[in-house]
């Protein structure tokens, strides 16, 4: 019969069970909200409204196409760049902005209120989030179509002659 040998003791304590498994634990939950955040396409770049999947725009870069000056809001739209009866999504400033009516303009988060996928298209009067199906009314956000349990928050803006910004 052989005798138990010992194992070396560590040079630095030994992480206890519990805390080796709160680690990972923590790992597959920045993994899992890592995967959330962009799933369904880029959250970098700024998308198309008005019923389609188009291009970023090209005059949506950080500053909103113009020059802000010590104190001065950085444009994020013109009022001609939304669409009446639909809007346009600014990924990159998470904010969604609509005209429901001729010259009434709204602002939403970008992010569903389902699960926190982001929005992606506006199409037939409803700013949709294609990870799981709601649809938000672009009159006032609520809910047109579930999942969702509530309505997207709304964001501040300011309208200034055609300038449309952050609030």
């Amino acid at each position: 019969m052989s005798t138990p040998t010992e194992l070396p003791a560590c040079a630095q304590p030994c992480p206890s069970r519990r805390a080796a498994l709160t680690f990972g634990a923590a790992a597959g939950a920045a993994a899992l909200l890592t995967g959330c955040s962009t799933y369904g396409g880029s959250a970098d770049a700024d998308s198309g409204a008005a019923g389609n999947d188009a291009a970023a725009d090209p005059g949506a870069d950080a500053s909103g196409g113009a020059e802000a000056g010590a104190g001065t809001a950085a444009v994020l739209a013109k009022t001609s760049d939304i669409p009446v009866g639909s809007g346009k999504i600014f990924a990159k400033k998470g904010v969604v902005v609509t005209q429901p009516t001729e010259g009434t303009f709204k602002a939403f988060s970008t992010v569903c209120t389902h699960q926190g996928c982001a929005v992606e298209k506006i199409a037939d009067g409803t700013i949709n989030c294609l990870c799981h199906g709601s649809k938000f009314t672009i009159a006032d956000g609520s809910v047109a179509a579930g999942p969702a349990p509530k309505p997207l928050p709304a964001r501040k803006i300011k309208v200034d002659g055609d300038s449309i910004t952050l609030a």
